[in-house]
């Protein structure tokens, strides 16, 4: 008799690894189909009930064609919380977890801070969370994914104030921030062929690239705009491609900014730069 751990592994084993494999097969039956640890390895698939069958069905369908098991599910944790994604929004990384506990240590409780290209608001949601004391806005060009931001502000009780804005068109305004964060487009189309097809063909380019002949793009407008956003020694921090980190650097010095460090990540790349004003 077929189990259902067999069952989702002959779909899918000639799409996923076996580590991500095991994975998938532990979310579809614990989140998805709401079974126990236990039915998922020794339950028989032919035991499922109609209704968890179709959703077990869909849900293979939609893996199939590479869809992140994120975007199935509707969510993804990103520092001990819920962030409501789909399509319109990247889905929060590792990576930027690390990005996030770094403001947290580095940054006074009641910090004035702009997050540019929010996306889902995991990083200005999780800092207004954590940071009780501070102002906190998020900005993104698009409309969609401010919508999710907001969803997702509003079930995690934060108190983050979100706007529509085009960064690379933006003309500053009066007002000051201690501290900027960007996690904005750094995937330089060259790069296309290196990436998995869950993330080409199902997370939004917007939020994912950048000219080839301009790989710093969102990094040079962004500490141009903060040399008049930030205030005095007010201070940048931004996720970067780990190919630009000395790039990166380098503009940060030729704008006049101070302090500049490249900080690794969990897997060793360099994937943070600090800066101040």
């Amino acid at each position: 008799m077929l189990l259902l751990k067999e069952y989702i592994y002959s779909n899918l084993q000639d799409i996923y690894p076996p580590e991500e494999l095991r994975s998938l097969a532990k979310i579809i039956s614990k989140d998805i189909l709401m079974l126990s640890e236990l039915d998922c390895y020794i339950g028989k698939y032919a035991d499922l009930p109609p209704a968890k069958k179709e959703v077990l069905h869909k849900t293979i369908q939609r893996l199939q064609q590479f869809e992140p098991i994120q975007y199935i599910q509707g969510w993804a944790p990103f520092y001990g919380y819920s962030f409501g994604v789909a399509p319109g929004v990247l889905i929060p990384r590792p990576e930027t977890e690390e990005l996030v506990e770094l403001i947290i240590k580095e940054s006074p409780a009641k910090s004035r801070i702009l997050d540019i290209g929010t996306g889902s608001g995991c990083i200005a949601i999780t800092l207004s969370k954590k940071m009780p004391g501070a102002v906190v806005e998020g900005w993104d060009i698009s409309g969609e994914a401010l919508q999710i931001a907001e969803r997702n502000n509003k079930e995690l009780q934060a108190d983050v104030f979100f706007r529509q804005i085009d960064i690379l068109n933006y003309i500053p305004e009066n007002g000051k921030f201690d501290i900027i964060v960007s996690n904005p487009p750094y995937i330089t189309g060259k790069e296309k062929a290196d990436m998995h097809p869950n993330v080409l063909e199902w997370e939004p380019d917007l939020a994912l690239f950048v000219p080839n002949n301009d790989p710093l793009l969102f990094y040079r407008t962004i500490a141009e705009t903060g040399r008049q956003l930030l205030a005095d020694n007010g201070k940048i921090y931004f996720e970067i491609n780990r190919q630009y980190g000395n790039e990166t650097a380098q503009m940060l010095e030729s704008l006049k900014y101070k302090n500049i460090h490249i900080i690794k990540d969990l897997f060793g790349n360099n994937r943070i730069i600090t800066a101040n004003r």
